[in-house]
């Protein structure tokens, strides 16, 4: 099935989702927390790692950041937990790199279908695959901060390489214009929905108009197959 790093600092809660996962076929690790997360990482590398926002030590959002910024552990797969009403909680993990959030109280069946979810949608469409599908076609360099297209390199400015990366770390997944302002402009930053189409229309003149769609009243995606 898989491997989930579960890391919290509550007992309770751990040895709950440790029975859950593990009654569905998941195999698991715990930590208390982010520094103990990291150094058992580097001995064994999970496919998705259930990450508590508030905890001693190293907090879930620190944690996060350190794992997106490694190349060798930047597409695992990082769901964090937080607590009914976190607003700010969530929009700051998903700022940090987070892939998806689940609120506590937990509900057992909620958290099997979001992971069996998260893995399958990650083993599909995730980062690696896109490299291996596009390495001829359009391969973004995250390392570089270039992109390959039909034999040529491009320096996109910072926006519109981070829009980029956000919508193709996702193939074929609708990004709500919402999601797009806070995960590539911030909170702190007051900016309008004309600001998400001046990316988009720049970016589809450097690489074309076959890759971002635009979803009328919701958002933009990224597709694979250029004839879809």
């Amino acid at each position: 099935m898989g491997h989930i790093l579960i890391v919290d600092d509550d007992a309770d809660i751990r040895a709950l989702l440790k029975y859950n996962l593990e009654k569905e076929g998941y195999s698991t690790d715990e930590a208390e927390h982010g520094e103990m997360a990291l150094a058992l990482i580097n001995n064994k590398r999970p496919d998705l790692i259930l990450l508590d926002v508030m905890m001693p030590v190293m907090d879930g959002i620190i944690t996060c950041e350190q794992i997106k910024s490694n190349p060798n552990t930047q597409d695992i797969i990082v769901c964090f937990l937080t607590a009914r009403g976190e607003d700010y909680s969530q929009i700051a993990g998903l700022d940090a790199g987070g892939d998806d959030y689940i609120a506590k109280p937990i509900k057992p069946k909620v958290l099997l279908s979001r992971i069996n979810a998260l893995i399958r949608r990650t083993h599909k469409d995730g980062p690696m695959v896109l490299a291996d599908k596009f390495k001829n076609e359009l391969y973004i360099d995250r390392e570089t901060h270039l992109v390959h297209i039909k034999g040529n390199s491009l320096q996109l400015p910072r926006k519109e390489f981070e829009l980029l990366s956000l919508l193709a770390s996702k193939p074929n997944m609708v990004f709500k214009r919402e999601v797009i302002l806070s995960k590539v402009w911030g909170t702190d930053v007051i900016v309008g929905d004309r600001t998400i189409d001046v990316h988009v229309r720049k970016l589809r003149e450097k690489i074309g108009n076959s890759y971002i769609h635009t979803i009328k009243g919701v958002g933009y995606k990224f597709t694979q197959n250029k004839e879809l």
